[in-house]
């Protein structure tokens, strides 16, 4: 799936989530991550959202909203998050090294803790706290942990001991221990009452990247870099059990009371496994080497499989399909046009891919990439969204003995596509010379895109900041709601050129046409002349053999047998293929092909900052 995101200025700023945060009791999910927002998730309603009901609330610093950033404007992304069952408090870190505790009901900050000196990548508060009784630990990359009482705003601890980033946090339910985590491969059992470490387990080779305890917390559950998931007892550290072995790191533990107790993992790849846990402490022994244990389970309960995450890209030169490489090393062609996967190429190699679609073709940019959630995202801007011109021939439009070659902006063909069902666009439809202007011949009818993408393709409309103002399908464009939020939302430079079908403003290129130095000709005045970029040399040969040359009127003689009226398009044609025979035009010394266009002579072949040089000589009949 291919996604289109309108941004509503020059820039965009959403990015990678790095933390997850869940109230059991309201069934509400917090998010956060490099975009410095925080954004609450109602579960229950996370597959049914409608145009009305699908921008999720979002903490910003002003008004209503909630952010983790200062009032002052400075923000930081956010690694960590803490909420407790009711949702009734919410506890954000970031690379700002301070923590911030909002009551997400009334999208109110409550206070600011300061006191950590490096980034807060892990947070923990005590399942029975709100914000009168709160516990909460927080760990940071300067591998100490610092304990807060927020009824009071105060740190009452600092507890040293890890050698490392502080990574996982588990507080038991009623704030008085606490469990940690480290890169240093280390766990650490804490009495927050004695203020100081009890004790240390030592089960992993590589760092502890996240950890879970049951309800009595006699059992602490452990994972990360080196893919191996633990049970130990809390109160025995000698007593412990290999559950299982993953195939990549593990980011996330998660356990489960339903039913069976089990443990759901998350890893580096797409998929989330369910491990079963009825074994856990009929096994638990000590006085075993790590490194001979055996997994009790080989075989996850279930799985839930996720898609292969698109991890490389690359814009081939007509700036309209893209090669993607994902997690598999599978490789496809995409048509942003089309917003359609063009092709599966299988387990191929990339670069040479890359190298077999080259062609020689200057298009500029109008477009940017965003593989940030594992699929294909094109951004388009105000910027540079109409920079891009092709003709209806290299589109594949009409076939290439067509006579009419229309020129039509790409950026243009897209927004009409994507927004071909919202009604708006078609108010103007059966009106002739809209704005003044006549549609070019052989344009057809200008009310009609030239493309259209699947009906599933979504559309995001972002503001300034990143933030999405407007999510949906564009087959949904014409539904009640949605064309009242569309009206308020779409931008007025996209309603420009899909609802006014106002033309975006061409490109034109400067250049010198000078004669070749062998032909002896001297020139007292060096003009600069102007003209499209899409102009193919072609044109240019034809204005040396007419104007400069001055044979136009022996091509006129030759080929005016329809009584001195206009051309007929076969006599233009074979004009042009004379004067190709006559005329040749070079940049570089290198002669140019006549099909080739002056924005990749200029791109491909000049290769210089200043206005592009072309010259002229006549070929020789040998």
């Amino acid at each position: 799936m291919l996604i289109i995101v309108i941004v509503m200025s020059y820039f965009l700023d959403e990015d990678y989530v790095k933390a997850l945060a869940y109230a059991r009791d309201k069934e509400q999910v917090a998010s956060a991550g490099l975009d410095r927002a925080i954004f609450l998730w109602d579960v229950n309603t996370l597959t049914a959202l409608t145009a009305s009901n699908n921008t999720v609330t979002t903490l910003t610093a002003s008004n209503n909203t909630v952010t983790t950033s200062s009032l002052n404007g400075n923000k930081d992304s956010i690694y960590s998050l803490a909420m407790n069952p009711p949702g009734s408090v919410i506890v954000s870190g970031s690379t700002e090294k301070v923590l911030r505790v909002w009551d997400p009901r009334t999208c109110q900050k409550l206070m600011k803790l300061k006191g950590h000196a490096d980034n807060v990548k892990a947070l923990v508060l005590n399942r029975d706290g709100t914000q009168v009784s709160a516990v909460i630990v927080s760990g940071s990359t300067e591998k100490v942990l610092r304990v807060w009482y927020p009824r009071t705003c105060q740190k009452l601890m600092k507890l040293k001991g890890h050698a490392d980033n502080v990574k996982a946090l588990v507080l038991n339910r009623d704030g008085t221990q606490c469990l940690s985590g480290s890169s240093d491969g280390t766990i650490r059992l804490w009495s927050l009452g004695q203020q100081r470490c009890v004790s240390t387990f030592r089960v992993h080779d590589e760092g502890v990247w996240t950890l879970q305890a049951n309800d009595s917390f006699s059992v602490v559950y452990s994972a990360g870099r080196d893919r191996r998931v633990w049970a130990t007892d809390i109160r025995n550290p000698e007593y412990r059990t290999l559950i299982c072995e993953e195939k990549a790191p593990v980011l996330r533990l998660e356990l489960s009371n339903v039913e069976q107790p089990s443990l759901w993992v998350a890893t580096t790849d797409s998929c989330i496994k369910n491990w079963p846990l009825q074994k856990v402490s009929k096994r638990m022994s000590g006085g075993y080497d790590n490194d001979t244990v055996s997994p009790i389970y080989t075989q996850p309960d279930f799985t839930i499989k996720g898609g292969s995450s698109i991890r490389q890209y690359y814009v081939l030169n007509d700036k309209r399909h893209i090669l993607t490489k994902d997690t598999d090393d599978h490789v496809a062609l995409w048509d942003v046009l089309t917003a359609r996967k063009v092709e599966d190429l299988g387990k191929v190699d990339f670069e040479d891919e890359i190298k077999k679609r080259f062609k020689m073709v200057y298009v500029p940019n109008w477009f940017t990439v965003d593989l940030k959630t594992g699929l294909l995202t094109i951004h388009l801007d105000e910027s540079d969204c109409f920079a891009a011109w092709m003709s209806a021939k290299e589109l594949g439009l009409v076939a290439a003995n067509e006579s009419t070659d229309t020129k039509l902006n790409i950026g243009q063909q897209l927004l009409q596509a994507l927004l071909e069902h919202w009604p708006k666009t078609h108010i103007f439809e059966g009106q002739d010379n809209i704005n003044g202007m006549m549609t070019d011949s052989g344009a057809g009818d200008a009310c009609q895109p030239y493309f259209c993408v699947p009906g599933h393709t979504p559309v995001i409309f972002c503001e300034v900041g990143g933030r999405a103002l407007f999510r949906l399908l564009a087959r949904d464009a014409g539904g009640d709601t949605e064309q009242m939020l569309l009206n308020e939302t779409v931008p007025s430079w996209v309603v420009d050129v899909v609802v006014h079908r106002n033309t975006p403003k061409s490109n034109k290129i400067p250049f010198f046409l000078q004669p070749h130095p062998c032909t002896g000709i001297k020139t007292i005045k060096k003009d600069r002349l102007s003209a499209s970029d899409m102009i193919q040399v072609r044109k240019v040969i034809e204005h040396v053999y007419e104007k400069v040359l001055g044979q136009g009127s022996e091509t006129g003689s030759q080929s005016g047998g329809n009584g001195g009226g206009e051309k007929t398009e076969k006599e233009k044609s074979s004009d042009s293929a004379m004067t190709e025979e006559k005329v040749e035009l070079l940049c570089n010394e290198q002669v140019l092909d006549a099909n080739m266009d002056l924005r990749t002579v200029k791109h491909f072949i000049w290769k210089q900052s200043g206005d592009l040089t072309l010259h002229y000589r006549p070929i020789s009949n040998k």
